[in-house]
């Protein structure tokens, strides 16, 4: 039997490691650009066609490469970053693993054309798949200027699961954030199809959080400032009546570098607590500083899990931190004990001899025997009010006397006769006066309404079945072209993020024609001047970010596609909420809408709406 095994060739080894380290083009700009810093780059340029797809370009100002080194860097794990595994725990650079390149090789068509600041000429390198096609000498500026053409070309599996434009694009910002706030000594430039998208000049941590996300935000800010010996936190935390329900702006960095942590996480959350609603989150901007040897970035091939040698003190010293800058700006609640000025508030001194009418009670008086009406001036129900109580023992012996009465007359009542259970006759149903069955609607913890149906009893979930209503409505009012607007007497005004604009820009079309009207301002914010009609009493803002927040996580980038999703979220938006409490007029209305649908069953994604329990399963429950 011959052999099984076989070495992979270079080029399939390059493409499965790309799948870990290049997910999209936002993966490729991150690997690019943190090369760039660790190049010692003080400018950096990113230019983008089509969200990247057509073309990634990223021009730096750093040390440069030689001819041998361009090229030696595209192989797998080539790298100038560690010689031993030692120095995987004492990592100054963004960089060490030596696959980013390779991985971006091997899937797009690649251009690099670098010199360093002690040669007068310097290299071009044209790589097609991880094949080498031209190296030759160019006459260039000093650093190196990347060009990633057509990514995913040789993998149409890959390349067809990229979302839309708008999507991708929206990643990409986001990345792009979290490289220029770790690195607010670099200056960043980015643009896309041509329009200047960012141009950040270099700053303090502040300066570049306010020209990232709005100067509106600079103001919200409550500087945190924690110095021990085992890690330094310098950064901001917003103050707490400027927290969100969602989009809330979080991030952390160790040693320049961007971290997901669910602990520091709840570290933070922990110094919030009762001062913020349940459901919302902060803001905040922390960077750590650490020794390099207490930490573990070698994770996972993105080096965002991260791994500290000392988590549980640094949990504790980032919560108290953290309340300490809340306290020390007053934004917890604290009592004010400062009299001076304050008003007079009466209050009730032992050693006044204070007059209080006595109240009588009287014994004879039983709340639950009815007494008859009088209008006599000389009688009254409470006709001993005049006679204090004395006697504790009085008030309960009309108690004591009605309980021994009530037995007496129970012993007295003749046995009743049950018939024989075998020989007994059916009893007849009891004639209820609630006319016709099939109108009758109950309604069960304000979410469920319930209904006689010919085989059971029908079941039905009241927020799903309006969703499903709103949702027929609104396709049927696109499709005839006579979505009508409804206008907003005061507009609101939505605050995003460059990524949460970047996609509205991109929905906007498909926005307009259900019936919203939105206008640009400043930055990135927008005020919202209409909406479609019938949805009178929505949150218009919290619901135009949840149509950006679902359109971000599902990608839908085909029209018909587009105007479903938007349908559907604007129906979750405006539909009856769970826990509302409905009239019966309102139930009839509601269970007829539904009905006359022509798929009453299941919500636009597949969740059930109508339930129906058969009467043999409910006999059998007797």
């Amino acid at each position: 039997m011959s052999d099984v095994i076989k070495l992979l060739p270079d080029s399939v080894a390059n493409q499965i490691a790309a799948g870990e380290v290049i997910q999209r083009p936002a993966s490729v700009i991150k690997e690019l650009v943190e090369n760039a810093i660790d190049a010692q780059a003080s400018h950096v340029q990113i230019i983008l066609k089509d969200a990247g797809r057509t073309l990634i370009q990223i021009i730096d100002d750093g040390v440069g490469m030689s001819d041998t080194d361009a090229r030696l860097a595209f192989e797998r794990h080539s790298t100038s970053k560690i010689r031993t595994a030692d120095d995987l725990f004492s990592l100054q650079t963004m960089g060490f693993r030596g696959e980013a390149l390779a991985s971006i090789a091997a899937i797009s068509q690649v251009e690099l054309r670098t010199r360093r600041q002690d040669a007068q000429l310097g290299t071009r390198l044209v790589i097609n798949a991880s094949q080498c096609e031209s190296q030759e000498p160019d006459m260039c500026p000093v650093g190196s200027n990347f060009m990633i053409k057509n990514i995913f070309f040789n993998v149409p599996a890959r390349r067809k699961f990229l979302k839309s434009n708008q999507v991708e694009l929206s990643n990409i910002v986001k990345e792009f954030e979290k490289l220029a706030l770790a690195n607010n000594q670099v200056e960043f430039t980015l643009m896309h199809n041509g329009n200047l998208m960012y141009k950040l000049a270099k700053g303090t941590f502040r300066q570049r959080i306010a020209a990232l996300m709005g100067n509106s935000l600079d103001q919200q800010l409550l500087p945190v400032n924690i110095d021990t010996s085992l890690v330094n936190v310098q950064g901001y935390v917003g103050k707490p009546e400027n927290a969100r329900k969602r989009n809330a702006l979080q991030f952390m960095f160790v040693n320049e570098r961007y971290m997901r942590h669910p602990y520091f996480h709840k570290a933070v959350m922990t110094a919030y607590e009762q001062l913020i609603p349940e459901g919302e989150q902060p803001n905040y901007f922390l960077k750590f500083t650490v020794d390099p040897q207490s930490i573990d970035v070698n994770i996972h091939p993105t080096k965002t899990e991260i791994k500290f040698e000392d988590e549980l003190p640094i949990w504790q010293i980032l919560a108290a931190g953290v309340k300490e800058t809340l306290g020390r700006f007053s934004e917890t609640p604290s009592i004010d004990f400062n009299t001076q000025d304050a008003p007079q508030i009466p209050a009730y001194n032992s050693h006044v001899e204070v007059h209080r009418p006595e109240i009588a009670v009287d014994p004879t008086y039983n709340p639950f025997k009815a007494e008859k009406a009088t209008s006599s001036a000389g009688q009254s129900r409470h006709h001993g009010a005049d006679k204090p109580m004395s006697n504790w023992d009085e008030l309960f012996a009309n108690f004591e006397r009605k309980k021994r009465e009530g037995m007496e007359a129970n012993d007295a009542q003749p046995p009743v006769d049950l018939p024989d259970a075998d020989n007994a006759a059916p009893p007849q149903e009891a004639q209820l006066p609630l006319g016709d069955l099939q109108s009758v609607y109950l309604q069960l913890k304000g979410r469920y309404i319930l209904s006689p149906a010919k085989s059971g009893l029908m079941i039905i979930d009241q927020h799903r079945a309006h969703v499903r209503i709103l949702f027929e409505r609104y396709i049927k009012r696109v499709g005839a072209g006579n979505m009508a607007s409804q206008t907003i007497l005061f507009p609101e005004v939505l605050h995003l993020s460059a990524a949460q604009a970047v996609t509205l820009q991109g929905l906007l079309p498909e926005m307009e024609s259900m019936g919203f009207s939105l206008s640009p301002l400043s930055g990135n914010d927008w005020t919202v001047n209409a909406i479609p009609s019938g949805l009178d009493g929505v949150d218009a803002s919290a619901m135009i970010h949840q149509i950006i927040d679902s359109v971000e996580n599902g990608g839908v980038s085909i029209k018909k596609r587009l105007l479903d999703h938007l349908a559907l979220t604007v129906a979750r938006s405006a539909a009856i909420p769970a826990g509302r409490l409905l009239m019966q007029e309102e139930m009839e209305m509601l269970v007829a809408d539904l009905l006359h649908l022509p798929e009453p069953n299941y919500t636009p994604d597949g969740k059930t709406i109508i339930n129906v329990i058969p009467m043999d399963q409910i006999n059998k429950l007797f």
